[in-house]
């Protein structure tokens, strides 16, 4: 009788929040699966939070926001003599001070099939990379490698065109296991397609970081196990589970029925969301909230023509209270964004920035100003009858941004905007609609970024994903504009920091002017955590918390 007590207690606690009875595996709700996990190809948020913990890169920005290394053993500068500058030139052929760098490969670092992670593994990435087939989303970055000087199987050095303010660290430069992949690259326009990160992805060395992938569900979760090759601080958990969710009150309902134990912040509830949960199940759980660079807008097909015209993009802004959003959806922690630049970065500014308050009689006169005039129903219309009709699209299944979506049709309709809302599962959004610059009209996501983050894949001209670069690059909007090139080209090299940012409020001021994105505010990430996990530590930027995941603990 007392055994079956204990069982039947046993099974009981299982079901509980915050209570495992096994500590063995830790499982993971996400609200987006990745649409690939090769490290090079498409950028999005849940294939840098699966990779963070099993792919691990030569550098990265830690918690302090300050570069740190991975994979190497010591960040080179030109203090130290293992960086030197040398006369260059850029493309064009003008003069430019270039750098060479010195990097060591820590002597610990293996694939998770005992290969050891080798100068082989960066040539490989950098001949993938600098190639404009392969459709790599940083082409430049890559082609600004004029050599990889190799000095021994750990020793190598890098010979970069242009000696930037980031030169210490290696930025989004990826190491990949030639021993493996190489075949796959044999034609590299069909390598995205041929990648054993897409056809074999549980092989163990593809894996260099503390766990390996050992089992895909496509669309549905993610198990990753420990690495044995792995050198470093072992993990607390033998299998961690990405499980992806991709309706946020769905994911909610798992967490409370105990099917996951915590919600990432970086792919998990929304603002609103939390705070809710908080209030009701706060005893329960550990929820932080962490204002981070993370930049929630409209990306604008410019080629539409509608969208095409200035004034209709600035009459949109003007439509919608962004203020009266924050407050009453997200309690007035998530502040509206004027740009791109997030006010927690140093090179944020709002001197001369033009701003668009909420003003729907001035939406209506650029409206008219545009030729749009009031029409049956109260929609506006041009000259040739077309009606102002414009498709909105984000993620299926987030319940906050299909709110907000709402709520901006609601604006629009106001001053005699159609919006047509059409969405998708994010694997789809991003992987195919966006990447592709396949929407028609507007695309709402976030950007997630490193701090003082040169947008050149997302704002240069060169950086435009097209059918002939294999869709590499992140400016899916097609915005072109010399002037934003020329700012872009001169951050990268300027290393006085006061120069550098007077060049950024310049490229503020021209953004906000231009609009070729439309801002709507600055996201707060919300982890939910359970009480007994430790170690948990968000960065508030691009690096996502599984790249510490060995540091993640069961609290005694």
């Amino acid at each position: 009788m007392r055994r079956r007590f204990l069982l039947a207690l046993s099974a009981f606690l299982l079901l509980l929040p915050g209570i495992a009875a096994a500590r063995d595996t830790l499982t993971i709700g996400v609200s987006q699966y990745p649409s690939t996990l090769n490290p090079m190809i498409d950028a999005m948020l849940a294939k840098s939070y699966v990779l963070a913990a099993t792919q691990r890169q030569l550098t990265v920005e830690d918690q302090d926001w300050a570069p740190v290394c991975q994979l190497c053993v010591k960040l080179p500068s030109l203090e130290d003599g293992d960086a030197e500058t040398f006369p260059s030139k850029t493309e064009e052929g003008e003069p430019v001070t270039g750098v060479r760098k010195t990097y060591e490969i820590r002597a610990d670092a293996f694939w998770g099939d005992g290969t050891p992670v080798t100068t082989d593994d960066v040539l490989f990435a950098w001949e993938m990379g600098r190639n404009p087939e392969t459709g790599v989303d940083i082409l430049k970055a890559y082609q600004d490698v004029l050599d990889i000087e190799v000095h021994g199987p750990k020793r190598f050095t890098i010979v970069n065109r242009k000696l930037d303010y980031r030169y210490r660290s290696m930025g989004d430069f990826s190491v990949m296991p030639a021993h493996l992949d190489r075949p796959a690259f044999a034609e590299p326009k069909e390598y995205r397609n041929r990648t054993l990160y897409q056809t074999d992805p549980t092989n163990p060395g593809l894996w260099n970081g503390p766990y390996r992938v050992a089992e895909v569900q496509v669309g549905s979760q993610i198990v990753l196990a420990r690495n044995e090759h792995w050198k470093g601080t072992r993990p607390a958990f033998d299998r961690v589970v990405i499980r992806a969710i991709e309706n946020t009150s769905a994911l909610e309902a798992n967490l409370l029925s105990g099917s996951i134990d915590m919600i990432a912040g970086e792919s998990g509830l929304a603002i609103d969301q939390a705070i809710a949960f908080e209030k009701r199940h706060g005893d329960s759980y550990t929820v932080i909230y962490q204002p981070g660079l993370i930049y929630e807008h409209l990306d604008v097909m410019l080629s539409n023509p509608i969208l095409g015209d200035l004034k209709v993009r600035r009459a949109l802004l003007h439509a919608i209270d962004r203020e009266a959003i924050n407050n009453r959806l997200f309690a007035g922690k998530q502040p509206v964004a004027t740009g791109s630049v997030n006010p927690l970065d140093w090179t944020h500014t709002t001197e001369g920035v033009p701003t668009y308050p909420y003003d729907p009689e001035a939406a209506k006169a650029l409206l008219e100003e545009a030729g749009w005039t009031p029409g049956p129903g109260g929609i506006r219309v041009n000259g040739e009858g077309q009606k102002l009709s414009i498709s909105l699209m984000t993620t299926a299944g987030n319940r906050t941004r299909e709110l907000v979506q709402q709520v901006l049709a609601d604006y629009w309709k106001r001053v005699g905007v159609e919006t047509v809302i059409r969405n998708e599962p994010p694997r789809v959004f991003f992987g195919e609609t966006v990447s592709k610059r396949r929407f028609t009209g507007l695309a709402m996501f976030a950007w997630l970024s490193a701090p003082e983050h040169l947008p050149r894949t997302t704002l240069h001209s060169e950086s435009i994903p097209s059918e002939a670069n294999n869709w590499g690059g992140q400016n899916y909007t097609g915005y072109s504009n010399p002037e934003m090139d020329r700012l872009i080209e001169a951050i990268e090299v300027e290393l006085d920091r006061e120069k550098r940012g007077a060049l950024w409020a310049e490229l503020q001021r021209l953004y906000a002017t231009d609009l070729p994105v439309l801002p709507l505010y600055f996201r707060a990430d919300s982890y939910i955590l359970p009480k007994w996990l430790e170690g948990v530590r968000p960065t508030g930027h691009k690096y996502t918390t599984t790249n510490w995941i060995e540091d993640w603990r069961v609290a005694e």
